[in-house]
This record gives structure tokens, C-alpha cells and sequence, in this order.
């Protein structure tokens, strides 16, 4: 990402200052900021104070006194939160299953990720600093999706969020409606589309059975299945689906799957979801939402209206956001959810949806999402309000790291540059060229 970024890093390496991830580092206190932790009340004249990557302490600025050595950044007059989270983005050049067929549980998102990508520099630019990073919609099933955090990175690898057992965090992608109606092996209808993701689950029921009936046994155990083995983690609990539904007789056919099968679900972009709010709240699945100036593009998404917030906030309904991007570009996050609020959406619900709503659906809300001690030091500091269209983010840090910088030339290029930012990567157009729209 920053061109001074790896010689620093095998710099510190050689000298054997970099241990677990950081160098032990003095505490550093941001002072005199509006502080928006999101749990809690705002702090008007606030501390921050970070160390090892970790947040340590979150307090009003009438208390000047600080352990020693600690670094002071006067930040008065600004605005700190925490870094905003995106559920589904595309960024990363990202392409998941092909054209030989409609369901692909074992296609790794990952294995197709570029993190030279300008797009990564666009979202730390609009105050991002973790992603739920996912294939297109154009498939039933197109594979699985990564959580990561936007730290400098030199591979996918650098950027992954990890799992207490060590596993790499991430979900499955599916999707319903017209996007995966096409030509054979394809569905064309609704029916049938239901039909094979029926088919898919029943078969990854009788493979894990089978398994767990050879036990030790090799002889009796089948051959090795990939895609079902994924599809076991669906039923068992252990990897949520992320599902691309807008019409509400769609939303229905997901809630009923799922309720059949026993998965998890979010559902995405819920275009009509304000026509099934209370159904949805009733199934428990949470919603990440995508608010488009111009509603339009597909006759499924028609129906979009930027109530739609409201509507679930009202229903009770665990509700975040997301850009989709390219679809909205992360650099204007934030200007989502003012629209929700300008729908009817309350100020403190609009703000969780960029932040810790985002980390339940996650099911990351013990590391990120607000600004509490002991959570992942990241954190944006703006110049305004959040929701005020004149507002800009100054910087963003990652577990502590400055990872975006305005006052940066090479950072303010990729603030306010247009399709590319400079960079000649292509970006992932869902829509254009590629096999997944979403």
C-alpha cells in the first residue's frame, strides 16, 4: 500500500522490535476531540487513549494528567468515532464463482483478492477500516467470503481477521431473484432457483451424516467433497450466509430456507424489506442495507426507498449498512446513512449501522465497532459531523496505525481522485464484463 510501508516493516523485523504484530510502543492520547463512541453518551471535550494497538481508556479532557511517556495529539475541534464497517463491499478486483454452474461453496473469495488495489486506498480514505469482502450476486452460491481489517498489507494474508481457533473470519455469499436467473445450467425461475439450493442442502445433509457414521473408518468414508464441506459449517453454525435478496417474496424464500436447514442468515440490501420488516424481525435476521440516490438499475430494486432504515429500526431489526462498492463508493459512506436519518431513521441507529451493527453481524462486536477499552484501537477523526455533507475524514487508523492521512499528497489523491484514483487496477465492475453482478 505505502511505498515506504515494507522496508519500514523488515527494518523493525531485523532489529527484533516487532513482536505479536507491534512494537511496544508509549501510550498515545488523542485529546480535545467531540468524541461519538457509540456505546455511551458523546463526549464533548474527550480522550482517547491507545497503546498497542489496543484502546486503553476513553474519558473527558478535564483530567490532563497522563502515565509517562505517553505522546499527546492535541486533536480540538475535531471529531473522533470509531473506523466504519462495511458487510458487503467488492473491492480488491475480486471475482468468486464461473459460468459452469450456479452453486460454488468451495470458491475462496480470497484466493482472488488484489490488495494493491486502489480501492482499499479509497476505503481507508472514506473512514473504513473493516470489510466484509464478497463475491457477486450473479450466482445461487458463489462462494465464501473474507472478513478483514484495512491494515498496510503486502498480501491478502496481512489483512485477515482471525478467529479464536485460528480460523480466517469470513461468511458464504448467496443470492436470490433475478441476478441468478439465466441460461442452463442456471435457473430460469424463482421456483426453480429454490429448488437447487434445496437440492444442494439436502445433499451436504447426507454427506456430513455419512461422514459422522464412518467415523474413523476410511473405507466407508465418501470421497472427499470441498464445497460440501464448507456447506457442513452453513448447517452447523460455524459460517453465516450473506444473501443477496430485494424483492419481498424473495426475502420470504431465504427466511424460509434458512428456517428449514437451521442456517444463519443476514439478508442483503432488502430493497423491499420495509414491506416485510415484522416478518423479518420475527426470524431474527439482521439486514445490511444499501441507500442508492437514484433507485433504479433492476425492476427488483424499484422499490427501494430510504425509509427502509426507519422501517426496521421500528421493527426492531439489527440493521446495517453497506456500500457495495462500486455500487456506492466507500469514500462517501457516511452520507448513507444521513439519508437514512433524513428517512426517518433515529441519529444513534444510523450511527451503529456504520459501526457496531456492523460488528455483530460480524459476529466481531467484542474487537470492533465502537470505542471501548480493550477493543482494536480503530478509529477515524473527521472535521465535522459525521452526517453534515461538508464533512471530511482527516485520518484513520487501524489497531492503532495510521493507515490514511489527508495532508498526505500520495493519501489526498486518493481521497478525491476519480475512477481508478491514479491507480491504473482496474476496479471490480459487478455489472460490466463480469461473471457475478450484484
Amino acid at each position: 500500500m505505502r511505498h515506504h510501508w515494507t522496508a519500514i516493516l523488515t527494518l523493525a523485523v531485523c532489529l527484533g522490535i516487532v513482536s505479536n504484530g507491534y512494537a511496544q510502543q508509549d501510550a498515545t492520547a488523542y485529546v480535545g476531540a467531540r468524541i461519538i463512541p457509540i456505546v455511551g453518551d458523546e463526549i464533548e471535550n474527550g480522550v482517547l487513549i491507545v497503546k498497542d494497538g489496543k484502546i486503553v481508556e476513553v474519558r473527558t479532557a478535564d483530567d490532563r494528567k497522563f502515565a509517562d511517556g505517553t505522546q499527546v495529539v492535541d486533536v480540538t475541534g475535531k471529531v473522533l468515532m470509531p473506523g466504519l464497517i462495511c458487510t458487503h463491499s467488492h473491492i480488491g478486483g475480486v471475482g468468486g464463482g464461473d459460468g459452469s454452474g450456479p452453486l460454488h461453496p468451495e470458491v475462496r473469495i480470497y484466493d482472488a483478492i488484489n490488495v494493491r488495489s486502489s480501492g482499499f486506498r479509497r476505503a481507508v480514505a472514506g473512514g473504513l477500516t473493516a470489510l466484509n469482502i464478497m463475491p457477486g450476486s450473479g450466482h445461487l452460491l458463489s462462494g465464501q467470503t473474507v472478513y478483514v481489517k484495512l491494515r498496510e498489507a503486502r498480501t491478502i494474508e496481512d489483512m485477515f481477521i482471525r478467529l479464536k481457533d485460528g480460523r480466517i473470519a469470513g461468511g458464504m455469499k448467496m443470492a436470490n431473484g433475478t441476478n441468478s436467473q439465466r441460461d442452463k445450467p442456471f435457473p430460469g425461475t424463482r421456483g426453480k432457483s429454490a429448488s437447487l439450493v434445496r437440492e444442494m442442502f439436502v445433499a451436504a445433509q447426507e454427506y456430513r451424516d455419512k461422514m459422522a457414521k464412518a467415523s474413523e473408518d476410511d473405507k466407508k468414508r465418501p470421497d472427499r467433497d470441498l464445497g460440501k464441506e464448507f456447506l457442513i459449517e452453513v448447517l452447523e453454525g460455524r459460517r453465516v450466509v450473506h444473501h443477496h435478496t430485494h424483492r419481498n417474496d424473495d426475502i420470504m424464500t431465504v427466511l424460509r430456507l434458512s428456517k428449514e436447514f437451521g442456517f444463519r442468515v443476514v439478508l442483503h440490501h432488502v430493497s423491499e424489506g420495509w414491506m416485510v420488516a415484522d416478518e423479518i424481525a420475527k426470524s431474527g435476521a439482521p439486514c445490511s442495507v444499501i441507500l442508492v440516490d437514484s433507485p433504479g438499475g433492476k425492476l427488483e430494486a424499484s422499490n427501494l426507498i430510504f425509509e427502509t432504515g426507519a422501517f426496521l429500526e421500528n421493527a426492531g431489526v439489527l440493521t446495517a449498512f453497506h456500500t457495495d462498492d462500486w455500487i456506492t463508493d466507500s469514500r462517501v459512506f457516511f452520507r448513507m446513512a444521513a439519508l437514512g436519518v433524513r428517512a426517518g431513521m433515529s441519529r444513534q441507529k444510523a450511527l451503529e449501522a456504520l459501526t457496531i451493527a456492523g460488528a455483530k453481524i460480524l459476529e466481531l462486536e467484542d474487537r470492533i465497532g465502537s470505542l471501548e477499552p480493550k477493543k482494536d484501537a480503530d478509529f477515524i477523526i473527521l472535521d465535522g459531523d459525521p452526517f453534515s455533507v461538508y464533512t471530511k475524514v482527516l485520518e484513520t487508523y487501524v489497531e492503532g496505525e495510521k493507515v490514511f492521512d489527508r495532508s498526505d499528497p500520495e493519501d489526498y489523491l486518493h481521497a478525491v481522485g476519480g475512477f481508478g484514483a491514479g491507480h491504473d487496477q482496474e476496479p471490480y465492475l459487478c455489472c460490466r464484463g463480469h461473471q457475478s453482478d450484484d
